[in-house]
């Protein structure tokens, strides 16, 4: 096997360039195959890892991936707000445990503000029931006090006591902006890898008065920070809260409440189930890239199968020459096959390098852009089967050339036919 296993090599060393131009094909089907594989499922996962122990999400009527969407992973918005009397009526319920206020539709130099109280850093968990820490400060306690994200501050250079000025609205335009009104840094939260880490959070309170627009500016023409501080502001509505049950029980004894809620039309999802439902709807475009994939794989396979069967003709004579020493028709076949097979094995080692190197220097840009945790880990038991099928196509690949080889060796001597 081992003098096989030299003579493939210094054959295919012998056509380098035919050679090599066929690994570089496959190894590029490979990185794109498993490339898709592995971001679709480290998206599910950073997904399915953003929110936690949380039993209902409730927001205005609207679909529940929408729902799901603006209030975990800070997407769009939402369709109306909830009265804060509603909310009250709500947290009160018997079967509730504990409520999270959200308030989003400010932001700041492209984040998200959220809008909360001390309960958010009490209760939300991400991940398999992980809660929220400060890698430095504290909880804000005062109304013009902000907690960031570790994104943000890392991103835009934020350290505590740092001034930072939000904006009214999703698009942070000058127009926008509250200068009158700066916020100081007074926690920075440990890495999440969820929408956390590009939020910045404050006080309810702090919302309502973003909120009042115009009025804000003039209202800080007359007071001072301290001064408005310490002025009552009643939350009036928030965009959305989640719910944590006494007991997972009546979870959808408590939703179907919610739903048929009479003073306003509410939503309430498990987000579990409208994760599942996300999926669903992403499944066709998995579906189409992994068909592409394939495409692309057997492209490589095809051009594999040039290559060698172009050689064939050119190596007749080597062919004969073996044939002359002793070699059997049978060799011949399995020198072809094993030929195939390095080909695929280096292809599948190259793009799966390939494939790692792109997905570190990627990583980053992809977090910045979509808040997606996305790095290189090893093959899934799925992503192992597929190499292994890709080396067993490789292989079968390879019989196409090795049969016209084996009939061609039974037939030629060591003169060449022209």
């Amino acid at each position: 096997m081992n003098k096989f296993m030299h003579l493939a090599t210094y054959s295919l060393l012998n056509r380098k360039n035919g050679a090599l131009l066929s690994i570089f094909t496959i190894a590029i089907s490979v990185a794109l195959l498993l490339g898709v594989e592995q971001i679709r499922n480290q998206a599910k996962s950073s997904f399915a890892n953003s929110i936690s122990g949380t039993d209902l999400i409730v927001g205005a009527r609207s679909g529940q991936i929408n729902l799901l969407l603006y209030s975990i992973f800070r997407i769009g918005n939402a369709t109306n707000d909830i009265d804060w009397q509603s909310y009250q009526d709500l947290k009160n319920h018997p079967a509730v445990s504990w409520t999270v206020p959200l308030s989003l539709g400010n932001s700041h130099q492209g984040s998200r503000v959220l809008g909360t109280n001390q309960d958010y850093f009490n209760f939300y968990q991400f991940a398999k029931k992980q809660q929220l820490s400060f890698e430095q400060g504290k909880v804000f306690q005062q109304t013009f006090e902000a907690v960031i994200g570790a994104d943000v501050a890392s991103s835009l250079g934020y350290q505590l006591d740092s001034p930072i000025v939000l904006a009214r609205g999703i698009k942070d335009i000058g127009l926008n902006q509250r200068e009158n009104l700066p916020f100081k840094v007074v926690g920075i939260l440990a890495p999440t890898g969820t929408p956390v880490d590009k939020t910045v959070h404050v006080s309810l309170k702090a919302i309502e008065i973003l909120r009042l627009g115009d009025e804000s500016t003039y209202l800080s023409q007359l007071f001072d920070a301290k001064t408005l501080d310490n002025t009552a502001f009643e939350t009036k509505q928030i965009t959305g809260f989640l719910v944590g049950l006494k007991s997972k029980i009546h979870t959808f004894r408590v939703q179907r409440q919610i739903n048929e809620y009479h003073l306003e039309p509410l939503s309430a999802i498990v987000p579990s189930i409208a994760l599942y439902e996300l999926w669903g709807l992403m499944s066709v475009a998995e579906k189409a890239l992994l068909m592409v994939s394939a495409v692309v794989v057997i492209t490589g396979f095809l051009g594999m199968l040039t290559s060698l069967l172009t050689s064939l003709n050119e190596r007749r004579r080597e062919m004969a020459i073996l044939r002359a020493l002793g070699a059997r028709p049978r060799h011949i076949f399995s020198l072809l096959i094993l030929e195939a097979g390095i080909i695929c094995n280096l292809g599948i080692l190259f793009g799966m390098g390939l494939l790692y190197l792109l997905l570190t220097l990627t990583s980053p840009f992809i977090y910045q852009a979509y808040g997606l945790v996305i790095s290189a880990s090893l093959p899934t038991p799925y992503e192992a089967m597929l190499v292994a099928v890709i080396q067993l196509s490789g292989l079968l690949t390879g019989i196409i050339p090795a049969l016209f080889a084996y009939r061609k060796s039974l037939n030629d001597g060591l003169t060449i036919r022209i």
